[in-house]
């Protein structure tokens, strides 16, 4: 793609010797399954905003939203919308009071723990659904993140994907098995810096390129259109519909749709497990004020990385390269290579974050069920071999991707946010809530997104709805329903549940 690529490839490597270094320091601190899955909950407030932010964007942020820009215009700004008010409601209702009630329950470790726990299970169904669920989803979601990884190298240097690939893969299961989840919380405050700057410098030389709006205009003037060759003003109005306008052929399935993104926040694994590593529960706010900080300037920026590079390159075949086009045409070849980390950490960051989730329910969900007495040394061994395992299918999956690098993203963002959101809401939320309605809310929120999903793909109408709206509603009210119809909860559940009532009220008088 360019003639520069030793600078490209020294950057990158000087990136990826910090965060091997980073991962060496950390594993040093790494001495129990606690660590290894939730940092000891001992992390601070920066280290979690950023490290919640950067494992949630991952490579779609830096691809695929710009991509999808690209393609489409600012009407897809409904989907930053609906990013931005799902993350802000999540930090405000979730956040502290999973942190707060993971501990309570039993020091859960992960979000089948903090389930099996929260219900007083002895029973292995909760505990098994749960940990099929997320090694359906968060496979086809570590799939997506390998195949960002392959697009970045083989754009850049020309590898071959499937080789491609294969180093992306290699790369990310070699540092996650260094030092787990504290490698990553410490890593992902410095990646998540560099995605931060990255967004913002892109697009803000990119437009400065443009000199002044009237030149970015005189542009648009200039770009071949088929439909209206020699009609310049006919062409603007087109372009001005199509690119300038929110609403341009938006149906309001398409904009619920968008909106609906949101909705994933209360049901992902590798961002609630954020929370519940923070030091200090009182400090949640803090930390909200950051990450949402840095998540609006990233979504802005990378909106605008989208609009201002459908100025400059009119025919991409892989809309999802736009940044790394933009980033080869403006920047001198050492800043360029610093762009390029900065989406290499993002791909990292969030594939990284899945692995360990998935990862860390065989293991822990899995494993320690079938070995009760085995001891934290024997448990860190299988979360790391989980780690490999979950790895090669994943790796298997992304292999001959189909679909487009959005599309894979949004079906495992679905299944999780429709299968785990409604029964943290309502666990958090809700004494009444009970065992089974959490199976059938778990159940009933996956399977309406597998059938959905292909309905709107073979049939359309209703059905181009996101499934993560039906799958959410349903799963909710699944939930409900059958926790009333449930005997109630037993008194060991009554009294946890008092308890962290009592620990929330201080924690707020508290703060």
């Amino acid at each position: 793609m360019t003639p520069h690529l030793f600078p490209l490839i020294t950057m990158l490597i000087l990136y990826i010797l910090a965060i091997y270094f980073i991962g060496f320091l950390a594993s040093r601190l790494t001495k129990n399954l606690s660590d290894y899955v939730l940092g000891g909950r001992g992390l601070p407030a920066p280290i979690v905003a950023l490290g919640a932010g950067a494992s949630d964007m991952s490579g779609w942020l830096m691809l695929a939203l710009p991509g999808a820009v690209y393609v489409s215009g600012l009407q897809v700004i409904w989907l930053p919308i609906g990013l931005a008010t799902g993350a802000f409601l999540n930090w405000t209702f979730v956040a502290k009071r999973l942190r707060i009630y993971t501990e309570i329950a039993g020091d859960a470790l992960t979000i089948p723990a903090y389930l099996k726990n929260r219900f007083q299970s002895q029973q292995s169904i909760l505990g098994v659904v749960t940990a099929i669920i997320i090694l359906i989803f968060f496979t086809t979601y570590t799939a997506a993140g390998f195949v960002s990884g392959a697009l970045l190298l083989n754009t850049l240097f020309g590898i071959a994907y499937s080789h491609a690939l294969l180093i992306t893969a290699t790369g990310i299961v070699l540092y996650l098995l260094l030092g787990g989840f504290l490698a990553l919380s410490w890593i992902d405050f410095f990646q998540g810096t560099l995605i931060f700057f990255a967004l913002l410098i892109v697009p803000a030389v990119t437009y400065f390129h443009l000199d002044n709006m009237q030149h970015l205009l005189s542009i648009v003037k200039h770009i071949p259109y088929a439909h209206t060759a020699g009609n310049t003003d006919l062409w603007l109005h087109h372009f001005a519909n199509k690119h300038l306008s929110l609403m341009h052929n938006v149906s309001w399935i398409f904009i619920i749709s968008m909106l609906g993104w949101g909705f994933g926040y209360f049901g992902q694994p590798h961002i609630l497990v954020r929370f519940m590593a923070i030091k200090k529960p009182h400090k949640m706010k803090t930390a909200r004020n950051i990450c949402m900080v840095w998540m609006t300037l990233a979504l802005v920026g990378a909106t605008a990385i989208g609009f201002f590079g459908s100025l400059y390159y009119h025919h991409l075949a892989k809309p999802d390269t736009i940044m790394l086009h933009l980033a080869i045409h403006f920047f001198n070849p050492w800043v360029a290579g610093f762009v390029m980390s900065a989406v290499l950490s993002a791909i990292m960051s969030a594939t990284s974050a899945q692995l360990l989730v998935t990862a860390s329910a065989l293991s822990e969900d899995f494993y320690h069920r079938l070995r009760p007495k085995a001891k934290q040394k024997e448990l860190l061994m299988a979360g790391r071999i989980a780690v490999i395992i979950v790895a090669i299918i994943a790796y298997i999956a992304a292999s001959s991707p189909k679909t487009s690098l959005l599309q894979i993203v949004s079906y495992a963002w679905s299944g999780m946010g429709a299968a785990f959101g409604p029964i943290v809401l309502l666990s958090l939320f809700w004494p009444r809530c009970t065992q089974l309605g959490a199976i059938v809310g778990m159940i009933v929120g996956t399977v309406t997104v597998i059938i959905w999903h292909f309905l709107g793909n073979h049939v359309g109408g209703i059905f181009s709805l996101y499934e993560i709206v039906p799958g959410f509603i349903l799963a909710f009210i699944s939930i409900v329903v059958v926790s009333l119809c449930d005997k109630k909860p037993n008194q060991a559940v009554i009294q946890q549940w008092n308890k962290y009532t009592q620990h929330l009220k201080q924690k707020e008088i508290t703060c």
